[in-house]
């Protein structure tokens, strides 16, 4: 292993583990904004890019650092897969974001209907 594998290790590992502390933390404060039923759509952009982007880091460490054989072609197969998909969620996520910021729409919020509770409930107590 070089130096440029054990500099990329440090640097994968330091942006996954940011990436799932910020995705942490941005769950906390998305299960805040559904309670008050008003979510900032640019804030869930984001969190949508910050999640292919966490995929994307964690498939780039199991490229990196693996050993790819000729032998095993569907996990090849698979990686490849799997960062197609999440290359495709990172490169939605930033043009939502840029069609937003661009747009000056930072500040859109959505509001979400409340969850009624049925009629008939309320008949049989």
């Amino acid at each position: 292993m070089g130096v440029i594998d054990i500099l990329l290790l440090i640097a994968y590992g330091i942006s996954f583990i940011c990436a799932v502390l910020l995705i942490a933390a941005l769950f906390f404060y998305f299960r805040g904004r559904f309670e008050a039923r008003v979510v900032s759509l640019f804030m869930l952009a984001a969190f949508f890019f910050l999640g292919a982007y966490t995929v994307k880091m964690a498939v780039a460490f199991w490229i990196r650092f693996s050993d790819v054989t000729a032998g095993d072609a569907v996990l090849a197969a698979l990686k490849s897969q799997t960062w197609a998909a999440a290359q495709v969620g990172t490169t939605l996520g930033l043009l939502i974001l840029t069609v937003l910021m661009y747009t000056k729409r930072q500040d859109l919020f959505m509001a979400l209907p409340a969850i009624k509770e049925d009629p008939e409930d309320d008949d049989q107590r």
